[in-house]
Formats: structure tokens, sequence, C-alpha cells
């Protein structure tokens, strides 16, 4: 076996890659728990990307608030023309009543109609329900193990993203895994990488 030929240690690409980047991860529990909820939430009628403005505008009507559409977009982190169609779909539905913002003739304020009110506190129990078998592993949705996971990911999410990337690094072709197989496990090196 040959040694690959050592680069300098400032170099991304130098660190071994033992398995799943964090990014990674991320990416497929998101994905896994956006399936999950949006199973769960079939029978009621409502996807997941529903649910969220649905759930957020109650958490949000509830501390006595009528948000603009671009609000409630920021809150979810949906792009505004997301929550837009979203918004126009549910208000379509009977479940969200859209009205021009007084104070300013540009905004859309939302509001939950009673048959939206309804839906959305039978569509969070599910959710809930949901969220207490995935996060079973970690002692379920109010044990202490999913307390300190949410601890981490809201400083992640609170981070400022302030992130420049330098496209000009050289890299020798097949020198990078991205940090695992189309198997989810660590990519393993072939006979001519060794």
């Amino acid at each position: 076996m040959s040694e690959r030929p050592s680069r300098p240690t400032n170099d991304p690409t130098n660190a071994p890659t033992p398995g799943p980047t964090p990014g990674f991860l991320v990416w497929r529990l998101s994905m896994k728990w956006r399936g999950a909820v949006d199973r769960a939430l079939a029978p009621l009628g409502v996807t997941h990307a529903q649910y969220s403005l649905l759930g957020s505008l109650y958490d949000v009507q509830r501390a006595g608030l009528r948000p603009s559409q671009r609000q409630l977009a920021d809150h979810t982190g949906l792009e505004p023309l997301y929550v837009s169609k979203l918004a126009r779909a549910l208000a379509a539905a009977g479940l969200i009543e859209r009205a021009e913002d007084p104070a300013d003739t540009r905004a859309v304020q939302l509001s939950l109609t009673e048959e939206g009110r309804e839906a959305a506190e039978r569509a969070i129990a599910v959710v809930r329900q949901v969220m207490d078998g995935m996060l079973a592993p970690l002692g379920g949705l109010e044990g202490p193990g999913t307390q300190a996971f949410a601890r981490e990911l809201t400083a992640l999410l609170e981070a400022p993203l302030d992130v420049s990337v330098d496209l000009s690094i050289d890299v020798p072709p097949g020198d990078v895994s991205l940090g695992a197989s189309l198997t989810g496990r660590p990519s393993k090196k072939t006979k001519t990488e060794e």
C-alpha cells in the first residue's frame, strides 16, 4: 500500500472523513422528519409545509399577533414566495384569512379561521406524537437528551452564516469523499486509492 501524498495542514481536504458529515446527517434527518410528518398528516389533508404555516400561525396568533406573510416567512424560515403560495391554498381551503394590512397596503396579514384553528390543533397533536416517537432515542419529546439536542440546533440556527468559500483549492481527482457512500456508510478505498 502506498500513502497518499501529503498536503499542507491548512488544506481542508487533508482531514480524513471517518463517516457521514454533519451536513449529510442533518439533511437525512430533515428528510426523515418531513416524510414522517407528511405521512402522519395525510389523513388530515395537510402537508408538512402547510402544517409549518398553520402551526406557526397558531402559535403567533395565541400570542395576540396577526402577522404579515413576510413576518410568517421569517418565523418559519420559508421563502416569502412559497409562504404566499401556501397561504393562498390554505385560504382557498377555508383555513386562513388573508387581509390587507391597514398600516401597509403592500403587506398581507394572515389569521386562522375557526376551521383553521381546529385543523391546526389536530395537526399539532399528531405532530407531537410523531416527534415523541422520533425523539425516543433521546428520551422522548420532553427528555433531557432532546432538550440538549434542541439547544445545540438552536445555537447552529442562530449562528450567523458568514462563510466564504475558496473555490481555487486544488483537489486531486478522487481524493475527497463527501463522507458517505450511497449506502450511508463511510466510503471505502478502492484498489487504485490504496
